[in-house]
């Protein structure tokens, strides 16, 4: 049985978003028939300002609705300190953590040769313009812990350290409150290399 029009162009719609399947998208078409039309209103307004109203900062290219960014704005953060991240979720994740008071620099993506993603095609060239400011004194790649993450690290380490600017990596390891048993060869590899003093 086909959907009405209405209803399959909702459901492609959602399936058009990652991690969304055709049941999924299904069940939220539904429910979105099912809700009050002045629900449905808000969610098709929320969605349309989110698109217009949102940009990129033009210093940490973090998603804001201000340039530069409030944080970028902020006068108590730490500027000699720079948080190097693939994606502007990420920059949430570390700020819910309340103890990073440095800058952000939002990659959006990571080197990927074999997707034909080089370091021309994220913010790599803007991060080492941006370098070239003398109050930036560290450099904290925080890229995913995958092959690509760990290539764009590695790739720019190489590119900063001649600059003199100290570059740090976050530790990867063992999670709070996981248990041996379970972690996976590199997980624990990675954890011993980390090691630090008692």
């Amino acid at each position: 049985m086909q959907y009405p029009q209405p209803i399959a162009k909702l459901i492609e719609g959602f399936t058009r978003l990652p991690g969304i399947g055709p049941k999924t998208a299904s069940r939220l078409a539904f429910h979105v028939i099912d809700m009050k039309e002045d629900d449905v209103l808000e969610f098709a307004k929320a969605l349309v300002h989110a698109k217009r109203d949102l940009t990129y900062c033009s210093q940490c290219h973090n998603i804001t609705d201000t340039d530069p960014c409030y944080i970028c704005n902020d006068s108590h953060r730490d500027k000699s300190v720079v948080c190097v991240l693939q994606e502007s979720r990420d920059v949430i994740a570390v700020e819910k953590m309340r103890e990073y008071t440095g800058l952000y620099h939002v990659l959006h993506g990571a080197i990927s040769p074999m997707d034909g993603i080089g370091p021309e095609d994220i913010k790599v060239p803007e991060l080492i313009k941006r370098l070239q400011d003398d109050t930036i004194q560290e450099v904290i790649i925080a890229t995913n812990p995958t092959i690509e993450g760990e290539a764009t690290a590695m790739y720019m380490s190489r590119l900063i350290k001649p600059t003199g600017i100290k570059v740090t990596r976050l530790a990867h390891g063992l999670p709070v409150g996981g248990d041996l048993e379970y972690a996976d060869e590199v997980t624990l590899s990675k954890a011993i290399e980390g090691r630090r003093e008692l």
